[in-house]
């Protein structure tokens, strides 16, 4: 048994759940700074020749599994360790704590009286009707009374003892939750262009749901940086429909259960014109190797496809910049501008179309995650409050009334509502 109350004992220890947090929250900014969830190549593509903080390779990474640092064994195993250490120290700490303030604690004589931290004698010419009016102001004050034979115990604010239990709890069902979501969650990144749907289907009901973006904007500063991404969806069910719903950078839209995000942007065609051909729509992909959000494409000028250009842009607005084949630049051209001659073509440049990028989350485990919020909120509004307790008692023959009291955190605020108490009696 004494082995058991050591382990219960060190569990229990602050020193041990300040380490845990510590550790857990350098664990969280290690799954912050490294890509999640990505293939083994991605890791190895660009950790080996380049280790992350000059000592993690890509083979090191995916050993430690910080490659998926939330539903790692060893990450669950810390959140485990902490939830037991915070039971463990509701259990053996706080719940006592509770108990101790709810029961009743009857002191006898004015010795124990005096030998609390706030403890006063008053000469009273009628100690009984002093007593009698001290036990009115406290009850006026909201206090508890048990009264005994010359005596009285009085305490205030014991709900502030459930605070820190309610704040343990709410920090394991956190746990729990987030645990619950990482592990049994899913999503879904999709690029669509204005009129393109995504369908997800329930497997278990069997229910299908038609996401489908009606519009898509970016908002842009006067030099043309980009500010804020909106998209206009649809969400379509076989018996309900919501009508256009739009979301944009942090502010997401939920709808049972699922999480949609404005999470990017890209560019997904460009429509153009050659000669006297018909409106060409022609996808176009990025190009890293001209830089960072460069997109383009390479379009013949001759209908047996010789004499390919390079038509490039960096958003939606333009302009297009043409390439010959042998990375020249020919010209550039502006949306809806006048046409151009290329070679011994006639190109005009009608739109381009950006790609709205969309991150649907199915999280399982916010409600619960939600909820224990709360939870804490609400435990660490109770543990403001402070726990006080008075007791008083008289001695006839002496006609002395004695007047002691505790507080758990506001020591001169007992203070002070004592000596008010003692002036007006």
């Amino acid at each position: 048994m004494k082995k058991i109350s050591q382990v219960l004992n060190w569990l229990s220890s602050l020193k041990i759940a300040i380490f845990l947090l510590f550790v857990i929250a350098i664990s969280c900014a290690l799954g912050t700074a490294i890509p999640q969830l990505e293939n083994d190549e991605f890791y190895l593509n660009n950790f080996n020749e380049s280790p992350f903080i000059g000592l993690l390779n890509g083979q090191t990474l995916l050993f430690l599994q910080l490659n998926k640092v939330y539903t790692s064994i060893w990450f669950l195993s810390l959140l485990s360790w902490l939830g037991i250490a915070l039971a463990v120290c509701s259990w053996r700490r706080q719940l006592p704590m509770l108990q101790s303030a709810l029961k009743w604690i009857d002191y006898k004589s004015s010795r124990q009286i005096a030998k609390l931290s706030i403890a006063q004698t008053i000469q009273t010419n009628d100690p009984s009707l002093s007593l009698k009016n001290l036990t009115k102001k406290l009850q006026e004050k909201g206090w508890n009374i048990k009264e005994n034979n010359k005596r009285i115990s009085a305490r205030k604010g014991v709900i502030g003892r459930i605070g820190p239990i309610l704040i343990h709890f709410g920090m394991i069902a956190l746990m729990i939750g987030a645990t619950y979501g990482a592990l049994n969650g899913q999503s879904l990144e999709k690029f669509l262009v204005p009129g393109r749907s995504i369908e997800l289907s329930d497997k278990n009901e069997g229910q299908k749901l038609t996401i489908e973006l009606k519009s898509f904007k970016i908002d842009r500063d006067p030099k043309g940086r980009a500010e804020q991404y909106r998209s206009l969806i649809n969400i379509e069910e076989p018996s309900y429909t919501v009508k256009e719903k739009e979301i944009s950078v942090n502010y997401p839209f939920r709808y049972k259960g699922i999480t949609i995000y404005q999470a990017d942007w890209s560019l997904a065609a460009i429509t153009i014109q050659i000669d006297n051909s018909p409106k060409l729509q022609i996808p176009i992909q990025p190009i890293p190797e001209l830089g960072e959000q460069i997109w383009g494409t390479i379009v013949p000028t001759k209908a047996n496809g010789e004499e390919p250009i390079l038509l490039t842009m960096n958003n939606e607005l333009g302009p297009v910049i043409i390439y010959n084949k042998n990375g020249t630049k020919l010209t550039t051209l502006s949306i809806e501008g006048s046409p151009k001659k290329v070679g011994d073509s006639l190109i005009k440049i009608i739109s381009i179309i950006p790609s709205s990028g969309l991150l649907l989350k199915h999280d399982p485990g916010v409600p619960l995650v939600y909820t224990s919020f709360a939870i804490i909120l609400f435990g660490g509004f109770l543990s403001i409050i402070s726990t006080n307790k008075i007791w008083a008692l008289y001695e006839e023959d002496k006609s002395l009334l004695f007047i002691g009291g505790l507080s758990n955190r506001n020591h001169s605020g007992l203070c002070q509502e004592l000596t008010e108490l003692i002036k007006t009696i």
